[in-house]
């Protein structure tokens, strides 16, 4: 695995040797402010030559012989990146690694809130190849259902287009507080206004070249479930061959009460969209204690329950480009503000703290002071995101979704260019 865990003692230079490579390769590819200071704790991803490795989990049938023919490898790569696997015994559920040079194919998508066009289009540029969709988070809508656009998105859809990156149209229930379920609860509770959001919708992706729509209502009213369903389902009909993408809370069961994961109806969602992504982010939030913002196990856990409901080539995983720094000097009120992954990585290098890795969680975290403040980071690093893609393959998912796209994540897209091919 190309990934290094810096010890205590160990320098660029010494690292930099023992894998053949460069100080200023691993500095770029990880993001580093300074090639002379690093923590212990810190992973570090250094690309070698060697295949990209799969995740597989044995169904019945399989064989070790039948799986190294369907995978492009040979048995001896798969046993030795499986020690102590016994080739004659593989069981039902059993997971295995598999060095092939046949990626993992998936549809990726990206957010973006268009601030500004001139600085993210540096980056869109950068990152294209390992994007599906771009979704411009750039509307809103008005009590009566009538679209509103916030922000200019005519140059980035332009670009999007050029680069063969599919724009989809974000719309929310956002207003000036935030995400609004009065918002969601009046329009969609009413058919003449619900009709007015499916054709103001319909009209302004038609008119300004979007591929499709992404629909991100959030705390709608469990009460409006079903009307929610209807919407979606004549949205879908209105865009016909165009996307219907549809993000939606992440949750391990349906409790149709509970005010924000109860009007998603998954099976019925899954019908109706062409794509289905579950939130696998916010686990830890602002304002709450600290907690990892996305961690594997539990992951693993919302994706279980979303396959028995979705069609897992429907289905798109969160990915966060993010961490959350809490102060918890005083439990009793945490103050909280997001960062990016990289600011994150780079923060616990300023301030000397060991990064720390929990293994149920698969996220890093750690501890710093701020003079009489204690502060508690966690983040994303390529170990986790590595966890996180590992259940993708697993579980044989569509692909992932990135909020946001203006959040540096160095590692990450590395590791996407290197491992999997984006459709």
């Amino acid at each position: 695995m190309p990934v290094h865990v810096v010890q205590a003692g160990e320098s660029l230079w010494g690292i930099s040797r023992r894998y053949g490579t460069s100080i200023e390769n691993i500095v770029r590819i990880n993001g580093l402010e300074s090639a002379g200071l690093i923590v212990p704790g810190l992973a570090l991803y250094i690309p070698d030559q060697g295949l990209p490795v799969r995740y597989y989990q044995v169904r019945p049938g399989d064989t070790l012989w039948g799986l190294a023919q369907r995978f492009n490898t040979s048995l001896q790569s798969i046993l030795t990146a499986n020690p102590g696997m016994d080739p004659n015994r593989l069981y039902v559920g059993q997971r295995i690694r598999i060095p092939s040079p046949t990626k993992l194919r998936m549809e990726t998508l990206g957010f973006i809130i268009p601030y500004s066009a001139e600085s993210f289009l540096p980056i869109l540029n950068e990152i294209a190849g390992n994007l599906t969709y771009l979704a411009i988070v750039a509307y809103s809508f008005t009590t009566e259902g009538n679209v509103v656009a916030e922000l200019n998105d005519t140059t980035i859809i332009s670009r999007s287009k050029q680069l063969n990156v599919i724009p989809l149209l974000t719309v929310r229930n956002f207003t000036a507080e935030g995400f609004s379920a009065e918002l969601a609860g009046q329009v969609l509770g009413n058919a003449t206004f619900r009709r007015n959001l499916v054709q103001s919708i319909t009209n302004t992706v038609k008119q300004k070249g979007y591929g499709g729509v992404s629909i991100d209502f959030e705390f709608v009213p469990p009460p409006r479930r079903n009307d929610f369903n209807t919407f979606l389902r004549e949205l879908k009909n209105a865009l016909g061959q165009l996307i219907l993408h549809v993000n939606v809370h992440a949750k391990t069961k349906d409790i149709p009460t509970n005010p924000i994961i109860g009007a998603y109806d998954y099976r019925m969602i899954g019908e109706i969209a062409d794509i289905v992504a579950v939130m696998t982010i916010d686990y830890g939030y602002p304002t709450g204690p600290p907690n990892p913002i996305s961690p594997a196990d539990w992951m693993e856990q919302v994706i279980q329950y979303s396959v028995s409901l979705i069609n897992p080539r429907k289905l798109q995983a969160a990915f966060p480009l993010y961490g959350y720094d809490w102060t918890t000097t005083d439990t009793s009120q945490y103050v909280t503000r997001a960062l990016t992954v990289l600011a994150a990585q780079n923060l616990a290098i300023s301030t000397g703290a060991t990064i720390r890795y929990n293994t149920t969680f698969q996220s890093p975290w750690y501890l710093y002071w701020r003079g009489s403040e204690k502060h508690t980071v966690w983040f994303e690093d390529i170990r986790s995101y590595i966890a996180k893609y590992r259940l993708i393959d697993l579980y044989q998912l569509l692909g992932v979704t990135y909020w946001q796209l203006s959040f540096p994540s160095p590692q990450n897209w590395a590791y996407v260019e290197r491992n999997f091919t984006v459709v």
